[in-house]
């Protein structure tokens, strides 16, 4: 059976697109992996699965697995994505649209400039809600990080949940810090049940930074929405960084906004950000 696809990709994040609501798709972990291998098949960090809503205050429902086959909550990058897809699909006319996710209802928009901006929700700080096990930990700088011990070492991170798990912490250089051989480690700590997203953040001034972020299920990519959001919050949570930043990641530009702070934790972040097609095509699976 051929299943026809969109390859997409959001600041270098790059997407295979499913149709799941002009005809059923059955996607599962063996299929997501065979599709988002670069050798045997079309090649991406994550698989995403565009379907009918199964709640009535949402137009679409959003799945995504990741190119180890895992399916997750969410991903900023490739919500741009699916906002262009249902675009240019004829899928809706709507500029703004509602969205289900696992961890719950997003609303991308679709600006006038071809760029997509997305209401990501509110952090959650929460430990078990990222989920994170703070047990024994001592909070540190105004209980703002917690220390999970990696390699033998205390690193100091924030810990915070966009909708799926993160782990942010501030470096002097992106380039040299230590992304490929550290980020495994803190993925798959123990601390972690669900594994995490590891964010490594250069702060250049109050309104621009640099990031790297090893992503759960799909190892380093060229750029993390999610990972953008949450290096964002800690820094504003910090007082490094205003409300409105500039993410340079290795795939390209997000900006992030939130208006949030001690006083104002439960505030949305935004985040604006290309998405871009690039080829359509299929792939024979079995039926």
């Amino acid at each position: 059976m051929m299943l026809k696809f969109t390859k997409m990709q959001g600041a270098g994040n790059d997407f295979v697109v499913l149709d799941g609501v002009s005809r059923s798709v059955e996607l599962t972990p063996p299929l997501a992996r065979r599709i988002a291998d670069r050798h045997f098949g079309v090649g991406c960090d994550q698989v995403l699965l565009v379907e009918k809503s199964r709640r009535n205050d949402a137009d679409f429902r959003y799945r995504i697995w990741n190119a180890d086959g895992g399916e997750v909550e969410q991903c900023g990058n490739g919500a741009r994505c699916f906002v262009r897809f249902v675009h240019d699909k004829g899928l809706t006319r709507k500029s703004e649209i509602r969205v289900e996710t696992l961890s719950g209802i997003i609303a991308p928009r679709l600006e006038a400039d071809g760029q997509v901006s997305v209401d990501m929700g509110a952090p959650q700080f929460d430990p078990e809600r990222v989920p994170f096990d703070a047990s024994g930990l001592m909070p540190v700088e105004s209980g703002m990080r917690l220390p999970p011990e990696v390699t033998g070492r205390v690193v100091p991170v924030a810990v915070l949940s966009m909708g799926n798990p993160h782990v942010v912490q501030t470096v002097a250089d992106t380039e040299s810090a230590p992304v490929a051989s550290e980020g495994p480690l803190i993925e798959r700590h123990p601390r972690f049940p669900k594994r995490t997203n590891a964010g490594y953040m250069q702060v250049l001034d109050r309104s621009n930074v640099r990031l790297r972020v090893w992503e759960r299920g799909a190892g380093e990519t060229l750029s993390c929405g999610t990972g953008a959001c949450a290096a964002v919050v800690a820094g504003v949570r910090e007082g490094l960084l205003d409300r409105t930043v500039q993410v340079a990641t290795r795939g390209g530009q997000l900006t992030i906004s939130w208006a949030g702070g001690e006083n104002d934790p439960n505030r949305s972040v935004w985040m604006t950000g290309p998405a871009v097609t690039v080829f359509e095509g299929e792939i024979e699976i079995e039926s």
